[in-house]
């Protein structure tokens, strides 16, 4: 192998996957849902996980997408691939919204839609306390740790006012700089370096 090669090459960081980690996509990872994404992981277990990538905005606001709602300020973004027509959302308000599932610290997804229409209606919700994805990012048992030994995915962590920063656009260079050594190279690689 290469020293260039070894360059891009996901080193083991000894985090592994789990509820309220992120995946950092590799630098060469293709396809509209994947290609530079940054995914939440909403849910982990036995039998598959759940995530929302946070850094695909769809340049729809929430009234535009969701019928019957109130003018909120704040942008749809691409969850995943799976379920595309469904909307989710995650959220640091749980005392207000019921039956929602903690992710990690005060990060929340779901609960009662009604009762966060009505929120949103009476003005008593801001848009960093809640994001919107059409659709969900999902693996079967297994898959996603097969996909991070290929080394498609990087484990990692953050914070939540991260998570919920929606002027944020450069959530992957951001994440890989934080890193540090070659992971910071990463996040000035061209997207397409044959066009350089």
């Amino acid at each position: 192998m290469d020293e260039t090669s070894d360059i891009f090459r996901i080193e083991n960081n000894n985090i592994n996957p789990e509820k309220g980690k992120i995946l950092i996509a590799e630098p060469f990872l293709e396809g509209r849902y994947f290609k530079r994404s940054i995914i939440l992981l909403a849910e982990f277990n036995e039998d598959g996980a759940v995530g929302f990538v946070l850094n695909k905005p769809i340049n729809l606001s929430v009234d535009e997408v969701l019928i019957n709602i109130a003018h909120f300020d704040g942008d749809v973004y691409i969850g995943g691939p799976v379920d595309t027509n469904r909307i989710y959302y995650i959220h640091t308000i749980p005392k207000l919204i019921p039956n929602s599932i903690h992710i990690f610290d005060s990060l929340y997804w779901g609960g009662d839609f009604t009762v966060l229409k009505d929120l949103i209606e009476e003005k008593k919700v801001l848009p960093h306390q809640v994001r919107f994805f059409a659709g969900y990012a999902g693996w079967s048992a297994g898959q996603l740790g097969e996909e991070i030994q290929e080394h498609s995915w990087l484990v990692s962590q953050t914070e939540v006012n991260k998570i919920m920063n929606l002027e944020n656009q450069n959530l992957w260079e951001e994440c890989l700089r934080n890193l540090g050594g070659k992971y910071r190279m990463w996040s000035n690689f061209p997207e397409n370096p044959s066009m350089n």
